[in-house]
């Protein structure tokens, strides 16, 4: 495994996002994702990203369960605030406030039976909660202990940038791969953002560690997608327009493109991917879901793999071509 420093951690280059194993994908057992994130750590992932909503806690409840047998100093946990669903109907709102940053962090706690969580992150924009309101919650789970460092997920540059006026980043989670590198929009969300353009360098600038989410497009970029049956209606994967007609169609054509061309160097589809992401500085822990055990070993494969500048450089014309959003 390749280790990345982040502050005072020394974190995998891969990590294990922990949406899938919520129970809101296809095909999610909740024995085989227990020991998929046991394999995790066996082959030298030793980062967790998770967030509440992610099941409604069944994800957090998880991965309590799976991280169990293993000291705590050895991994680190990433979990959010900011979604929360306390609410007859179990509607999920956004909520930054400090009862609740306070309230949820508490509840994480409990859910992931530990004492700490190393990186909490804001997980969207509350647009009726100021900014110093929301700092002064973060600031007072770090001033308890329960918290060790703070983060934000898809938050625009300039909400970043105020933040960072009240409280020090250590991470920023986005939506970042090899064909969505300015994206405008996730599941129908319009993204407040461009990560390549405008997060990218503020990372750089403030030692922030960028955590891509979906980087492999939620399942596309590992070259097995067809034009249709790769999930079910009840799968969140469902809900992201990209992923369905008549947007699939271009994002597949584009992906098909790329898989050939990875062939043509000698590795599969999704270790170009991966292996884009790997050679940014900026880029820490890659977010990369697994529910199957043999899932997680696949994406590990691309640590071994070897880049040169010439080769992803190519990959990114070939995405340029397609003038994807």
């Amino acid at each position: 495994m390749i280790f990345k420093r982040l502050k005072d951690m020394d974190v995998s280059a891969l990590g294990f996002g922990c949406w899938a194993v919520g129970g809101t994908w296809n095909d999610t057992e909740d024995a085989t994702s227990i020991r998929t994130m046991r394999t995790a750590v066996d082959v030298g992932i030793n980062f967790f990203d998770v967030a509440p909503v992610y099941g409604m806690g069944h994800a957090e409840t998880l991965l309590g369960k799976a991280l169990e047998p293993f000291e705590r100093e050895t991994v680190f946990i990433a979990s959010k605030c900011g979604l929360v669903w306390n609410n007859p109907q179990r509607h999920v709102k956004n909520n930054l406030t400090k009862a609740s940053i306070v309230e949820e962090v508490d509840q994480s706690l409990l859910r992931l039976k530990t004492d700490y969580i190393d990186i909490l992150q804001c997980h969207w924009p509350d647009p009726d909660t100021s900014i110093e309101e929301t700092a002064e919650g973060l600031l007072a789970v770090v001033a308890s202990g329960k918290v060790r460092h703070l983060g934000v997920s898809n938050f625009s540059l300039e909400m970043t940038k105020d933040l960072m006026r009240h409280c020090e980043l250590a991470t920023y989670q986005g939506l970042y791969n090899l064909l969505e590198p300015n994206a405008t929009h996730y599941h129908n969300i319009p993204l407040s953002y461009r990560s390549k353009d405008e997060i990218i360098p503020l990372c750089e600038e403030n030692d922030i560690k960028y955590l891509p989410y979906s980087p492999l497009m939620q399942g596309l970029l590992t070259g097995s997608f067809k034009t249709e049956g790769n999930f079910d209606k009840n799968d969140d994967r469902a809900n992201n327009p990209k992923l369905n007609s008549p947007l699939l169609e271009q994002y597949l054509g584009c992906a098909n493109e790329l898989k050939d061309f990875a062939a043509r160097v000698g590795m599969p589809l999704a270790h170009l991917a991966m292996g884009w992401l790997l050679a940014q500085d900026a880029v820490g822990p890659i977010i990369a879901g697994a529910y199957q055990e043999w899932q997680v070993k696949e994406n590990t494969g691309f640590i071994d793999t070897a880049y040169d500048e010439e080769i992803l450089t190519n990959a990114e014309n070939i995405v340029a071509n397609w003038s994807l959003s």
